[in-house]
């Protein structure tokens, strides 16, 4: 993985930001095809193992169990049950398999146990695995490793100017020792953030600055688009518009995706989509990059 040093400073990254976007979407293609193959795609499947429920007050996240949504939860799913979703994405032609808890952070307890069984079953079926399960020591994450994680979803969210706007449960340095411990672990990175939460450029900027200052940046950085739900304190944010998520969204090469590309080369840079009514009838641009 490598990153770019002409932009090292949020003065540089605001030049690259207001580029023309077919300028912008240009260098990004060109940086994307000098290191990958333009014409590989992979497709993952997105499991939530255990919904809702969840004690955070993340403004945007209609499973926290403070606000009153229609999300309903869910205890953790049984390790057959995982392994019959696996089977069928991956007959599908999903080659990884990430599985999503409602958690504030892992807890020794036989939840995890069993969590360390679904790594372990869906990796004997030669499929990639992701987990996304709130924090975790680094105890925690060599046992995820060993039992055959391939990667770690963990979002910074937003810079860390916005962050207190958005979540007062969790502080930004535990996202960073979170991202840390997988690190430590071996385990391949994937954080991200999401705009439309009402942050300014300069967050956004922000965000791929926390990035840009990490030792080794994220394999993968997802740019999710806020769906606003009723029931959360986001409800009444403005959806983006139709191009301005073309231009900053994460399912085409644009303009925040397209930044991002052009600061770093991945080995995969995953632009996720799952979110449907971000995109106002622009779903040919849904699909994952790899």
């Amino acid at each position: 993985m490598k990153t770019s040093q002409d932009y090292t400073t949020k003065e540089a990254l605001l030049e690259l930001y207001n580029k023309p976007l077919l300028e912008l979407v240009f260098e990004a293609a060109t940086v994307h095809r000098r290191f990958h193959n333009p014409r590989e795609v992979q497709m993952s499947s997105l499991l939530s193992i255990k919904t809702g429920g969840c004690p955070e007050d993340c403004g945007y996240c209609p499973q926290a169990a403070r606000y009153h949504t229609d999300v309903e939860a869910h205890k953790l799913m049984s390790v057959e049950s995982v392994v019959e979703q696996a089977k069928n994405a991956k007959e599908n032609g999903s080659s990884r398999l990430c599985m999503g808890a409602a958690w504030r952070e892992v807890r020794d307890n036989k939840d995890f146990d069993n969590v360390i069984e679904m790594v372990q079953a869906v990796n004997d079926l030669d499929m990639e695995v992701c987990c996304t399960l709130g924090m975790m020591n680094e105890e925690q994450a060599k046992r995820l490793k060993n039992a055959g994680l391939f990667a770690y979803n963990h979002n910074l969210d937003t810079s860390k100017d916005y962050y207190d706007d958005v979540i007062s449960t969790r502080e930004y340095e535990d996202r960073l020792n979170t991202i840390d411990n997988a690190r430590k672990a071996g385990i391949s990175v994937c954080s991200g953030g999401i705009i439309g939460m009402g942050e300014a450029v300069e967050d956004r900027i922000g965000l791929l600055m926390s990035y840009m200052e990490m030792e080794t940046p994220p394999e993968s950085i997802p740019i999710n688009a806020l769906v606003a739900v009723e029931g959360t304190p986001m409800a009444e944010q403005k959806p983006i518009e139709q191009w301005e998520m073309i231009r900053h969204g994460r399912n085409h090469e644009n303009r925040f995706s397209s930044i991002s590309r052009s600061l770093i080369s991945w080995k995969n840079k995953n632009e996720h989509g799952g979110t449907g009514s971000m995109f106002y009838g622009w779903s040919k641009f849904n699909f994952c990059r790899r």
